[in-house]
């Protein structure tokens, strides 16, 4: 163990008193355990989202599911799965049709609101509770009950999520019997299903056109992180896939030009620095015309803190997508400018939706959703990088506040069951959720916490720049009255984490 950069460093904050609810605006109603990190590693995240954690900016947070107003449970997309509803082949289909004829759609937006995560959630001011030399600080020194950092572990899948869905496998033909054998439509009853099927000439035309367009990618070795990249031209009995629906959006021929650029948040990293401004003011232009903020509420410096600031060190790996893991903005622009930054997380097992802000005079065209969308599809595409890439969260459902049930919309999708931290389909899960706020979704009685904490004393903590057990800073601090509040803390992270992150101890 060279250095502190291989590990998450936090402070623990309980959870004892409620804030403002952002969904329903009560006053008192929102408990939530938190925390400040310092630093922390993307699979110590990834560990910590699938136990119902969740960040903003540096403070990460899990609600006190059966004590808050609201309860918030997280939800994650089956990407590979994934097959667009009418409605968001409605979104599609309005984005493409501005793009090509320039003409903004009428009325509002949809009304998928982005919810303003972890905004109300309780999150102390750094100045008033962080160290802020610990993350640069040298860790001195490591007992010597700790033989070998124990290995990270990766988070639990299904082998089943790996499975090839529905639209991969072929199709039965509808003119086909049980046995194979094709029979001759009577008469009025439509076409000859044994002649071929006719296609239309702008589809033919289409076709082509992707096939130069592949045919050019492999000329010059070269194809953008973000644009999706369709498969091969499919019959015309099979479905249109995401990428098929996307690619129409970005026509050759248009009245306005739109790009997707993924910057890695650093302020080392000059295409982030570059647009560090523009994007500061949208965010306060968005934050005001829709959430209602006062200019002192999204300020420069709020900006910075909420979606700027990460704990998460970036890092690379050899079965990793090319540009890493960690915090990114993906940047929308239009014609040469940005309208809509999407914040997310890239960690070894999904892509994590923070938040989106974009500019209030493209509201119709409903950028939450389609952002969502293009999101999903860049999920896909890093998981051609990485297998085991494949899902994408899109923070927390919230069933009692029912602008807040869009996400569901997005299938198949699971819940996280707030008791046992198994994934439950959403349809096993709405029964339960109609019938009270909280509630389990496992409903095995037998089933536990597979991650539940057994041993409190071999959670680390890093006291005087030391790395030790808990164990062992317990004897150094004789008579020491936290042992309580480090069980809740290690209770809620799990004996996985407990025994990898380091509790920072005063």
């Amino acid at each position: 163990m060279a250095g502190n950069s291989s590990y998450t460093i936090v402070e623990y904050f309980g959870g004892d008193d409620g804030y403002r609810c952002g969904y329903c605006k009560n006053e008192k109603g929102n408990f939530s355990h938190g925390m400040w990190s310092h630093t922390m590693t993307v699979q110590d995240y990834q560990d910590l989202i699938d136990r119902g954690w969740r960040r903003s900016g540096k403070y990460v947070y899990k609600p006190i599911m059966s004590k808050t107003c609201c309860p918030q449970y997280t939800i994650r997309c089956h990407a590979l799965k994934f097959q667009p509803s009418k409605s968001h082949k409605k979104i599609l289909k309005k984005m493409s049709k501005f793009i090509s004829q320039g003409e903004l759609p009428k009325g509002q937006d949809d009304g998928e609101p982005m919810d303003s995560v972890g905004v109300d959630a309780g999150p102390r001011e750094p100045n008033q509770v962080c160290h802020p030399d610990l993350k640069c600080v040298a860790i001195a020194n490591v007992e010597k009950e700790i033989a070998e950092r124990p290995a990270v572990t990766e988070a639990r899948r299904d082998v089943a999520d790996a499975t090839p869905t529905s639209s991969d496998t072929p199709r039965t033909d509808p003119g086909s019997t049980p046995h194979g054998r094709t029979m001759a439509p009577k008469p009025g009853m439509g076409v000859d299903p044994n002649r071929p099927p006719c296609r239309k000439a702008k589809e033919m035309r289409k076709e082509r056109r992707h096939q130069k367009e592949q045919m050019r990618e492999h000329h010059d070795g070269v194809s953008s992180i973000v644009t999706p990249t369709s498969p091969p031209p499919t019959q015309t009995n099979q479905p249109k896939t995401l990428e098929d629906f996307i690619k129409e959006t970005l026509p050759d021929s248009s009245s306005h030009c739109l790009e997707v650029r993924l910057v890695p948040v650093s302020f080392e990293e000059p295409r982030f620095t570059s647009t560090y401004q523009q994007s500061a003011e949208l965010y306060a232009r968005y934050q005001m015309a829709i959430h209602g903020d006062d200019p002192d509420e999204c300020s420069e410096s709020q900006f910075r803190r909420f979606l700027c600031d990460s704990p998460l060190e970036a890092e690379g790996s050899p079965d990793g997508p090319d540009m890493g893991y960690g915090s990114f903005h993906q940047q929308y622009w239009l014609d040469g400018r940005i309208v809509a930054v999407g914040v997310i997380d890239i960690l070894p097992t999904c892509v994590s939706s923070v938040y989106l802000y974009y500019h209030p005079d493209f509201a119709s065209l409903s950028l939450g959703s389609y952002s969502a969308l293009r999101e999903i599809a860049f999920t896909r595409q890093l998981q051609k990088q990485s297998p085991k890439l494949s899902y994408y969260y899109l923070g927390f459902y919230i069933h009692s506040c029912p602008k807040m049930r869009y996400k569901g919309q997005y299938r198949p999708s699971d819940l996280l069951c707030p008791e046992t931290y198994a994934w439950v389909p959403i349809e096993r899960c709405l029964p339960h959720l109609e019938n009270s706020r909280y509630a389990r979704f496992n409903q095995d009685p037998d089933a536990g916490d597979s991650r539940l904490l057994r041993d409190v004393g071999k959670a680390l903590v890093l006291y005087r720049r030391t790395v030790m057990p808990y164990a062992a800073y317990s004897r150094k601090r004789k008579g020491s009255s936290d042992e309580t509040e480090v069980q809740q803390y290690a209770g809620l992270v799990g004996q996985d984490c407990a025994e990898r992150i380091l509790l920072y101890r005063a």
